[in-house]
C-alpha cells in the first residue's frame, strides 16, 4: 500500500522502502538491491531504504558473514554509489563492514548519494542479544557518535538500526540532531509477539518524536516483514506485508511541522538524553 500526495500538496517528496530477503550471495544481493532501487524510482522514489543485512545474510550471524564483510570503500559500498548515481537517489543499505578483529564484523548502514558519494553512516549501537540470539559474538557495536544527516529537499534524514528501536534514546538524539525522518533497516526475526512489537515500535518512535520512521524489513517466513513509513501522527503511509516489494510513501515538512503545532511534545519536555 502506499498513497500518492494530493494535487496541493507542497513540497512533497517520496522516499520507498524496499523488503527483500538477502543469502549469503553478495552478487546476486546487488542484482535484486539494483531491481527493487529501480523499480522505486520508476515509481517516483527520491530516497530508498534496504534492510539491515542487505549484502549478506544468514539466519544466525557467523564466519560466513564475518567472511563477507568489506571496508566501506571496498567493492559493495562502491556498487552501491554506481547505482546510486545512475538512477539518481539516495539509497540507505545494510552492510557488513570489516572491523579491526578479522573474527567479527560491524552491522552498519550507509547512504549513497546521487553523485555516488558515501554522505552518512551508521553503525548498529544496541546488538540483538534477546530473545534466544546473541549478536554480540560476532558483530562488533558502533561507538556511540554524533549522529549523521543527509538531506533532500529541505528534509533532514537519520538512521537507525532494527533492534535500536527498544531504545527510545536513539531516535531521540537523531531527531536532537534535526532529523525530520528516520531510517530504520532492520531483520526483525519474527516470533510469539514479535510483529506486534515491530509495529508498535515503530509507530510509537514516530509518534513520540513527531518525524517520519522508514522501516524496511526482511520478509516472511524468517522475519516479520510489514516494512512501513510511519508518518509523525502514527499513520502507516506505505506498508508491505510478507512478500518482496517496494512501497513508496510521499513525506513533507509540511507535515512534520503542522504535527508539532499540534502536538509540542519535544519542546514541552523537560529530560535530555546522555550516554550511560
Amino acid at each position: 500500500m502506499s498513497h500518492a500526495p494530493a494535487a496541493d500538496t507542497p513540497a512533497a517528496l517520496a522516499i520507498a522502502i524496499a523488503q527483500f530477503a538477502p543469502t549469503t550471495d553478495t552478487t546476486a544481493n546487488l542484482t535484486e538491491i539494483a531491481r527493487l532501487a529501480t523499480l522505486a524510482v520508476q515509481r517516483g522514489a527520491r530516497v530508498v531504504v534496504f534492510p539491515e543485512y542487505a549484502m549478506c545474510f544468514t539466519p544466525q550471524p557467523g564466519r560466513e558473514m564475518a567472511a563477507a564483510a568489506e571496508p566501506l570503500d571496498g567493492p559493495f559500498v562502491r556498487t552501491l554509489g554506481e547505482l546510486a548515481a545512475r538512477l539518481g537517489v539516495h539509497l540507505v543499505v545494510g552492510v557488513l563492514e570489516r572491523a579491526t578483529d578479522a573474527d567479527r564484523f560491524r552491522n552498519t548502514v550507509v547512504t549513497l548519494a546521487p553523485n555516488g558519494e558515501l554522505v552518512a553512516t551508521y553503525r548498529k549501537l544496541h546488538l540483538y542479544d534477546a530473545f534466544g540470539e546473541r549478536e554480540s559474538e560476532w558483530v562488533e557495536p558502533g561507538e556511540i557518535a554524533a549522529p549523521e544527516l543527509f538531506e533532500v529537499e529541505g528534509l533532514r534524514f537519520g538512521l537507525q538500526t532494527c533492534y535500536d528501536t527498544r531504545f527510545p534514546e536513539v531516535s531521540r538524539r537523531i531527531v536532537d540532531a534535526g532529523a525530520d525522518v528516520i531510517c530504520m533497516p532492520a531483520e526483525w526475526v519474527r516470533g510469539p509477539l514479535k510483529e506486534a512489537h515491530w509495529r508498535t515500535l515503530t509507530t510509537a518512535r514516530a509518534i513520540e518524536n513527531t518525524v517520519y520512521v522508514a522501516a524496511a524489513d526482511h520478509p516472511a517466513p524468517f522475519s516479520a516483514g510489514n516494512s512501513m513509513v510511519v508518518d509523525p501522527m502514527g499513520v502507516e503511509i506505505a506498508t508491505i506485508g510478507e512478500q518482496t516489494d517496494v512501497a513508496v510513501a510521499w513525506i513533507s515538512r509540511d507535515r512534520v511541522e503542522a504535527t508539532r503545532r499540534l502536538n509540542p511534545a519535544l519542546a514541552l519536555r523537560r529530560f535530555d538524553v546522555v550516554p550511560r
